[in-house]
C-alpha cells in the first residue's frame, strides 16, 4: 500500500492554467505562483450568477488514520465531478506547526488529496506568514504606544491581543516580555497563539473586499484602558498598515486534487 506522500508525488499534476480553464476562470484572473499554484483575483466572480449549491462539511471527529473533514470534502468534490457535476472545493489552509507534530499535514489523505501537497502544507503562497506579520505589527504598535506616552491610557495588565507564530511551541504560550531596561519597553505578561488562531485569520475569512477587511481590522478590541473602556485597533490607526500586509491574502488560492 502506498503512503500519502508516495501517492501525492506519483500523481500526474496538471498546469494550474489548465485547471482554471476547466472551471471557467480566465487566465487574466490568475496570479501565478509557479506552474501549479495561483491566486484568483476578484475579477473572476464579477458578473457571475449565484446559481450554485453550498455543501458545508464540518464537525467530524477524525479516525486515528486521519479521515476527517478535509479528506471527506475532497472525496465528495471528486465524487461529484465523477458523475459529471460541476464542483469546486474550498478548504482552510493548513497550519505549518501541526505538520511537524503528531497530527501531520492537512491536505487530505490516500487518493483524496490536494496537490502539490508539500507546498500546500509548508509555506504555500505565504498567506499565513502575512497573517503572522499583521498580527505582530499590531502587537508592536500597542507596546510602542504605551512606551511613547500611552495617550489612550491602555492598561498593560488588560491587553488581550497576543503575538502569534505559525509553530507549535508550548514554551511561548505564556511569557513575560519588555525586560532589559527602560529602552526595551514596559515589562508585562504576554503570550503567543498559533497564527491561525489569530482574530486576523477569522477576519480574513469573513471579509469580502479590502475595504471590508480594513473596517473589520479597525474594530478589533486589543485591550482595555484604565477607565475600563475598550481600546480598538482603529484608535491606534493600525488598520491601514495591517490591510496593506494582507492585500494578497484576501485572494483565494487555486490548486488541484
Amino acid at each position: 500500500m502506498l503512503t500519502d506522500i508516495e501517492i501525492a508525488q506519483s500523481a500526474l499534476i496538471k498546469p494550474i492554467k489548465q485547471i482554471a480553464d476547466s472551471i471557467g476562470i480566465a487566465e487574466e484572473c490568475l496570479e501565478l505562483y509557479g506552474p501549479y499554484k495561483a491566486k484568483v483575483t476578484s475579477k473572476a466572480i464579477q458578473n457571475k450568477d449565484k446559481d450554485g449549491k453550498l455543501i458545508l462539511v464540518t464537525a467530524i471527529t477524525p479516525t486515528p488514520a486521519g479521515e476527517g473533514k478535509t479528506t471527506t470534502s475532497i472525496g465528495l468534490a471528486d465524487g461529484l465531478r465523477r458523475i459529471d457535476k460541476k464542483s469546486m472545493l474550498c478548504l482552510r489552509e493548513p497550519s505549518l506547526g501541526p505538520v511537524f507534530g503528531v497530527k501531520g499535514g492537512a491536505a487530505g489523505g490516500g487518493y483524496a488529496q490536494v496537490i502539490p501537497m508539500e507546498d500546500i502544507n509548508l509555506h504555500f503562497t505565504g498567506d499565513i506568514h502575512a497573517v503572522t506579520a499583521a498580527n505582530n505589527l499590531l502587537a508592536a504598535l500597542i507596546d510602542n504606544h504605551i512606551y511613547q506616552g500611552n495617550l489612550l491610557g491602555i492598561d498593560p495588565r488588560r491587553i488581550t491581543w497576543k503575538r502569534c507564530l505559525d509553530m507549535n511551541d508550548r514554551q511561548l504560550r505564556y511569557t513575560v516580555d519588555g525586560l532589559g531596561g527602560k529602552t526595551n519597553g514596559m515589562p508585562r505578561e504576554d503570550g503567543f497563539d498559533i497564527s491561525v488562531a489569530s482574530e486576523i485569520m477569522a477576519i480574513l475569512c469573513l471579509s469580502q473586499s479590502i475595504d471590508d477587511l480594513k473596517n473589520r481590522i479597525g474594530n478589533i478590541i486589543i485591550g482595555y484602558s484604565y477607565e475600563n473602556e475598550p481600546v480598538t485597533a482603529s484608535m491606534l490607526k493600525a488598520q491601514g498598515a495591517l490591510a496593506a500586509l494582507l492585500k494578497d491574502t484576501i485572494k483565494p488560492n487555486l490548486v488541484q486534487t
